[in-house]
This record gives C-alpha cells, sequence and structure tokens, in this order.
C-alpha cells in the first residue's frame, strides 16, 4: 500500500492557470495578483486588471498561488500596497454584493 503524502500541492492546475490567463486577457496587461493565505483550504489569488476589476483563483497553497503568478504572461506579484489599492474600481454593486445584499 502506498503512503500517502500529506503535503499540499506546490503547483496550480491547468484550469486555475487557464481562468488567470482569461482574467488577464479580459482586464488589461500588466495585471496584478496578491496571493493571500487563507488557511486549511489554501490561498487565494486576488487579481486586480490594468482596468481595475477584481477577480480571485483559490489554490491550494501560497506556492501555488506563487507559481501561478509565474506561469502567467502579464501577471505580475503585488501586495496591498496604495498602489495596487488604488488601481482597483469598485463600483456600487460590487460594494452591494460583498455586503452581502
Amino acid at each position: 500500500m502506498a503512503e500517502q503524502s500529506e503535503e499540499t500541492p506546490q503547483v496550480p492546475t491547468a484550469r486555475q492557470v487557464t481562468a488567470a490567463r482569461q482574467f488577464v486577457a479580459a482586464h488589461g496587461k500588466p495585471s496584478k495578483a496578491v496571493v493571500e493565505n487563507i488557511g486549511r483550504v489554501g490561498a487565494r489569488v486576488v487579481l486586480v486588471g490594468a482596468d481595475g476589476a477584481l477577480g480571485d483563483v483559490v489554490v491550494a497553497s501560497t506556492q501555488a498561488g506563487d507559481a501561478l503568478v509565474e506561469q502567467v504572461d502579464d501577471l505580475e506579484t503585488a501586495d496591498w500596497d496604495a498602489e495596487t489599492v488604488n488601481a482597483t474600481v469598485i463600483g456600487a454593486a460590487h460594494r452591494r454584493r460583498m455586503a452581502g445584499r
């Protein structure tokens, strides 16, 4: 019987990479990516398009998130600094959705 590894996968899936590539294609180059640890679930890669749009991809680990950013052309690693925050365009509809309305 083969022993199962309890390690978290360090690479994103093809579907996750495709989703990030489609986001960049739809929202402009360069786009930014902030990789955030979300606990046992893994990591959230928050995408900020050149047009200010927000998106995200959930991956298995922060390492997988970093690998995702490396695999997508015109996607650059970012932090939630003033430049990244100011690049986002959050409309009223998005704010209502985030508030659960």
